[in-house]
């Protein structure tokens, strides 16, 4: 029997208890703060010499030089082709999607013009370069590759460099396969911290990038929070998080896998079950009971519902929606009746997905929408990857002659409110007299 909470809202110390459900300390320790410290300033020293090292050192390799720890682009050709058909298929038709519903985020330049015939707008350009760091080793996420790459080639960057490490030597063919249908440009086989410091400076032979994308451990996160500022970042991710709405009505083994279904990533992600029936929550807690011993993750499973997981009773949906709100899961089902007037009552969430027949699990991988959200509770304030995330805009202001002295008066009247006579008097210049 799996020990997961079973909480209501009637409790009263119910928000309490969910605080301290929804808290999770994913933030570095000293020793692993000192370490990553270290490794980015000796690649910021050392270049191409302290990769090779940290490489042989952490992934059990025996390169002599950069040129062995660069994949050359037919490799990423050859693994396209050995995966298996029905693979290949998969990646290409989610591909596919998630290219489609990407084209739709592009932002524009636009530009109006005042009655003085001064001109305002704004500029959208893509970023020249982005680094995406792919998990290696056992994790293979060929998901996580489309769901970066692509909204940055929609966007228009230019290049787009995967770091991959390949511990003892191996590859993945699927996340390789991956890179070759999205356009990844470049592949390095590096990893680590080592692998974000090289993006984020630059070495000899790896060129330095705008913006860094892609999930990883502990290390990388804290690396990616360090080097921020020097490059742009996505996110720091925290543990996987579902939240499922459900009015009683939908078969309580689909709503008890949905819940494996983000539960199986690691111990400390995050499965809640909102609903106003108790008999339904009883009736999810005996399918979960019958269906983990199936599961091949099933000890992960267990140990994330029993530490982070929870049944909880609500009064009504409205009530629901409100918790909801409060928790910003990263992912959010809404498996009820009319689940479009339930969405018009959540304004925080990664991505919301409506009604009973929409699986989580279908975002993940296929729907279009992207799957990089934000996570602990960061939806109060932070919106899914997009091609967005790869344009900057940049402020066009053109002015006429008349718009400028008119603008500058203004100007230097607010200037000298500042105290600033310099900004005054370049305004001045442009006024008529």
């Amino acid at each position: 029997m799996v020990e997961i909470k079973q909480l209501s809202t009637r409790d009263a110390d119910f928000w309490s208890q969910l605080d301290a459900l929804l808290a999770w300390e994913g933030v570095s320790d000293d020793q692993v703060n000192q370490t990553v410290r270290d490794i980015l300033g000796d690649v910021r020293r050392r270049g191409d010499a302290a990769l090779v090292d940290y490489t042989n050192r952490f992934d059990r390799m025996q390169a002599t030089g950069m040129a062995e720890l660069e994949l050359a682009p037919d490799a990423l050709q050859a693994a396209l082709a050995r995966i298996p058909a029905g693979r290949r298929a998969a990646l290409e038709m989610a591909a596919g999607r998630i290219r489609a519903y990407a084209e739709h985020q592009k932002l524009e330049s636009w530009s109006y013009t005042e009655a003085d015939g001064t001109v305002l707008g704004q500029k959208v350009t893509p970023m020249d370069r982005v680094g995406l760091y792919v998990p290696g080793g056992k994790a293979a996420y060929p998901s996580s590759v489309l769901m970066n790459a692509i909204p940055a080639k929609v966007a228009g960057v230019r290049e787009l460099i995967m770091v991959v490490p390949t511990p003892d030597g191996e590859s993945n063919d699927l996340v390789l396969a991956a890179a070759a249908i999205a356009g990844v440009d470049r592949v390095f086989t590096l990893g680590g911290a080592q692998a974000v410091a090289a993006l984020a400076y630059g070495t000899e032979t790896v060129p330095q990038v705008d913006k860094i994308v892609g999930p990883g451990n502990i290390y990388v996160a804290t690396a990616k929070g360090m080097v921020f500022g020097a490059v742009g970042i996505d996110m720091i991710a925290g543990p996987s998080e579902i939240l499922v709405i459900c009015d009683g009505q939908t078969d309580p083994d689909w709503i008890a896998m949905d819940l494996f279904s983000q539960a199986e990533h690691d111990e400390d992600a995050q499965a809640i079950l909102l609903s106003p029936d108790a008999d339904f929550l009883a009736r999810v807690r005996q399918s979960i009971d019958k269906l983990l011993p199936e599961m091949g993750r099933a000890e992960i499973i267990r140990t994330s519902l029993g530490g982070r997981g929870a049944l909880i009773q609500v009064a009504d949906l409205d009530e629901a929606a409100r918790v909801a709100d409060y928790i910003a899961p990263e992912h959010l089902e809404l498996s009820v009746a009319d689940p479009q007037a339930l969405s018009g009552q959540i304004h925080h969430a990664g991505a919301i997905f409506m009604g009973r027949y929409t699986a989580e699990a279908l975002g993940d991988y296929c729907a279009g929408p992207n799957h990089v959200l934000p996570t602990s509770r960061t939806a109060r304030f932070s919106s899914p990857l997009g091609v967005y995330d790869f344009q900057k805009r940049s402020s066009i202001i053109h002015c006429s002659a008349e718009g400028a002295s008119a603008l500058g008066r203004t100007a230097a009247e607010l200037a000298g409110g500042e105290g600033l006579s310099a900004h005054a008097r370049s305004a001045e210049y442009r006024v008529k007299k």
